[in-house]
């Protein structure tokens, strides 16, 4: 028993020291007193300013509920808008601290790029978006069609696989910038409009006349979309991680923003882990230990961002489906505070 003891306090000892060793990018960010987020030019639901320069979105939230673990100030964020042609040179170069702006995991982002993503913040997939007046009810019938697309994503090389694995013809009109790409598709530049299926819904309410325009059923790819940073950097990647599986949790175990100070007087071991009553989990992350507690007090838990940026509270009205808890069909699961 006094080996395991002493193996376990030599092992916390040296993740510590490692953790200590490893804190660049917190301690550049408590220096700079503001947390630079990487994020989207402009997509209702995920990131957006209004005339004011007021951000919201559901990728907004999680810029903002990190700055809240971290500051206990969740308006210490510098929105910093990139294009996805220039979203991951400002990652690697620093211009930004970590880029949550709709981007997909995908392996080559992952082991090329040197880069570290995850977890998942929104699960999506790559939809269609057409005319009523050409009455096309299925993807199968776009043969021959021009397709609106944005350059420099992964939407632009699933287009190409799904028309050349279905054997249909196509003409690509692809532009830099998203905006563009959809002011093509209102002024009748090409026939269909692709991107992420959350990305059609927030898209079509750009539009001249968004009732004219339906989004076919199919889905073409796997889009996990979720927060990147700077590969090796792993004592501020578990800050980021862990601030979203603390939203994820609050959820499950009915942590919200209204609450959360009653919650606070819990008997529940993982609430008490969470909201930091019990154990040192924050010291383990180079946050104080009522890190939690500050990010479910300023942002919410996962469910209450979603419903307001993008779900039943929002303008895009998206059902929860695969970004349901893991208890309630879906895919969003976290690992315990523990």
């Amino acid at each position: 028993m006094k080996k395991v003891l002493m193996s376990v306090a030599v092992g916390a000892a040296f993740v510590m020291a490692a953790g200590s060793a490893s804190a660049q990018t917190l301690n550049q960010v408590k220096s700079r007193g503001v947390l630079q987020c990487g994020s989207n030019t402009g997509l209702a639901g995920f990131g957006q300013p209004d005339a004011q320069g007021n951000w919201t979105g559901l990728d907004v939230d999680y810029c903002r509920a990190i700055a809240a673990a971290i500051f206990n100030d969740a308006s210490k964020v510098k929105f910093v808008p990139l294009s996805a042609k220039d979203r991951f040179t400002a990652l690697q170069s620093g211009e930004v601290d970590v880029l949550v702006r709709n981007t997909t995991w995908t392996m080559s982002r992952d082991t090329q790029l040197g880069l570290e993503f995850g977890p998942v913040n929104y699960y999506d997939g790559q939809g269609f978006m057409v005319r009523k007046k050409l009455k096309i009810a299925s993807a199968m019938e776009l043969s021959g069609a021009s397709v609106c697309t944005q350059q420099g994503t992964t939407t632009e090389l699933n287009l190409a696989d799904f028309f050349r694995a279905n054997k249909l013809k196509y003409e690509v009109v692809a532009f830099a910038s998203s905006d563009e790409t959809i002011k093509a598709y209102d002024a009748g530049r090409c026939d269909v409009f692709t991107t992420d299926a959350s990305g059609l819904y927030a898209e079509r309410l750009k539009l001249t006349a968004p009732d004219d325009h339906i989004v076919l059923p199919e889905i073409i790819s796997k889009e996990p979309l979720g927060a990147a940073w700077r590969h090796g950097d792993n004592q501020w990647g578990d800050i980021v991680k862990w601030v979203h599986y603390a939203m994820v949790n609050a959820e499950e175990y009915g942590v919200t923003k209204a609450n959360v100070d009653e919650m606070l007087k819990s008997g529940n071991p993982d609430v008490k882990r969470l909201l930091g009553t019990e154990g040192k989990f924050g010291e383990a992350i180079g946050l104080t230990n009522d890190w939690a507690y500050r990010v479910i007090k300023q942002v919410g838990n996962y469910g209450e961002s979603f419903d307001r940026n993008v779900g039943a509270g929002s303008r895009l009205k998206i059902a929860r489906g695969v970004n349901a808890l893991w208890s309630k069909g879906g895919l969003q699961y976290a690992p315990p505070i523990r």
